[in-house]
């Protein structure tokens, strides 16, 4: 079972904890990871999740997940990149946060060469991947076949990928 640390409104650890699954009390946030990968071609590197899963099934989206006790953002980052695909990333940006109802989430861009032969999917979270560039990203969010996150969440990362 995942346990997460709780955030206060400003994103400070509290010192308490959640087990994954229960309810934040008002005021309450976790720790969100999301990693953009982007190629020397402008391409994004995205992922499709299977479809069993209950948030977003089937839609492609970007690799991502919610940070453990006692990690910051780009241990997350690093982790949750390993596990999804098996990959190393290194970050050289400082992320964007964005506050969401319950949440932090940090928007990490990684510019870097993958090969997709190199990727290993954690078939339980990814069954494919691939590259799209900036127009076809755009065209799978306005056919809804990439996740659609929020218009906020979109202009922060239009810092460093205009998407909209």
């Amino acid at each position: 079972m995942e346990t997460w640390d709780i955030l206060d409104k400003n994103g400070n650890m509290t010192g308490k904890t959640i087990t994954r699954g229960e309810n934040l009390g008002d005021g309450e946030y976790h720790l969100i990871v999301h990693i953009w990968i982007i190629n020397g071609k402008g391409e994004i590197l995205i992922q499709k999740r299977p479809k069993n899963l209950k948030f977003a099934p089937g839609k492609w989206a970007i690799t991502g997940g919610s940070a453990i006790q006692g990690e910051d953002s780009i241990t997350a980052t690093c982790r949750e990149t390993k596990e999804e695909l098996g990959i190393d990333i290194y970050p050289a940006y400082k992320p964007i946060r964005h506050k969401r109802k319950n949440d932090f989430t940090d928007i990490w861009v990684v510019k870097q060469e993958i090969n997709l032969e190199d990727i290993k999917l954690q078939k339980e979270e990814v069954s494919d991947v691939k590259w799209v560039t900036v127009e076809e990203l755009r065209d799978m969010i306005y056919k809804g076949e990439f996740h659609r996150y929020s218009d906020k969440y979109f202009e922060l990362l239009s810092k460093y990928i205009k998407i909209f």
